[in-house]
């Protein structure tokens, strides 16, 4: 499947770095996970006035992700939600709500980690016959990875919603989920310190590990309506991650703003998250996508390739 591409202002913008003079309006932003290092874009960037240079104001709402996220930018609570999971916009897209994906958030499979309690007989998944195993919630893209990684082990595992990783944390220690799942930087400090053992990871499906699996995502009405004002937040988005990756400026804010160690922020960057993972033009692995969720049954086909043409029209080249 080749969809077709299409060369933008937009994108000539970014690498040119043009900035007009523009004044102030608003954005009202769906961000789930809030204190993840990819989903921190639009805080870092407003910290640092990034967005404000574009003359964007950022209304942030955080969510839990998959499903929540969806509803809320469905309902036009907001006007564009990032780092969903493919699973999710493909879903929702062939049920018909008016949603449209316009750039990746992340490609790849360096981020997300399932763990247990260092006393915990777990090993590995295999290990897990009768036991539960979290997502954050439905839709999302650590759901489709646990079903991925279920199937993939081949054991009886139970999967539950749990909500955010720091949610997920005390639900795993205090025994009421066998394994948890985290996104640097949560977690970190509890790894360091032996508390918990990673059992799984992102890239154990070899699937997702050139799979573009969270998108930003906008909602339709607010598409047509203000296509210069998305296309205005990418270009921010594209110089805030530019500098998130320059130095140790990110860093130090990071930590800052999520009150963790800088050289725990350093790990949950240059480890978790390369840079090219976070590239906005990406769009790889769709077909392997397509096929798990309906394996998952979020869809009950694939996408034909005049629907894709239309799910993709606003995406960024």
């Amino acid at each position: 499947m080749i969809l077709r591409l299409h060369c933008s202002v937009l994108f000539f913008s970014i690498v040119t770095g043009m900035v007009p003079s523009l004044a102030e309006d608003t954005i009202r932003v769906l961000v789930p996970q809030k204190g993840n290092w990819e989903t921190s874009v639009p805080d870092l960037g407003r910290r640092k006035g990034i967005f404000g240079k574009y003359g964007l104001k950022l209304e942030t709402l955080y969510t839990s992700g998959g499903g929540e996220t969806m509803q809320a930018l469905i309902s036009g609570s907001a006007d564009i939600a990032i780092s969903t999971g493919t699973t999710a916009i493909l879903s929702t897209f062939a049920k018909g709500a008016p949603i449209r994906p316009i750039a990746a958030s992340m490609t790849g499979a360096d981020d997300l980690f399932w763990y247990v309690p260092a006393s915990s007989p777990i090993y590995s998944l295999k290990d897990a016959a009768g036991k539960t195993m979290a997502f954050s919630a439905n839709g999302s893209s650590s759901n489709l990875a646990t079903i991925a990684l279920i199937r993939q082990a081949g054991v009886d595992i139970k999967a539950v919603a749990t909500g955010t990783p720091a949610a997920t944390l005390v639900q795993v220690m205090s025994g009421q989920v066998d394994i948890g799942w985290s996104g640097p930087p949560f977690g970190i400090d509890a790894l360091q310190a032996g508390k918990i053992r990673i059992v799984a990871v992102y890239s154990d499906v070899p699937a997702f590990r050139n799979m573009t699996v969270r998108m930003h995502v906008a909602n339709l009405s607010f598409l047509t309506a203000h296509r210069e004002l998305a296309d205005r937040f990418l270009r921010a988005n594209a110089e805030t991650l530019d500098w998130m990756y320059a130095g140790d400026e990110a860093i130090t804010e990071f930590a800052s703003m999520t009150g963790i160690p800088p050289e725990q922020a350093r790990i949950t960057r240059d480890k978790f998250y390369p840079r090219g993972n976070l590239a906005l033009t990406r769009l790889s692995g769709l077909d392997d996508a397509m096929k798990d969720a309906v394996a998952a049954r979020f869809i009950t086909e694939p996408l034909r390739n005049d629907q894709l043409d239309e799910l993709f029209k606003y995406y960024l080249r």
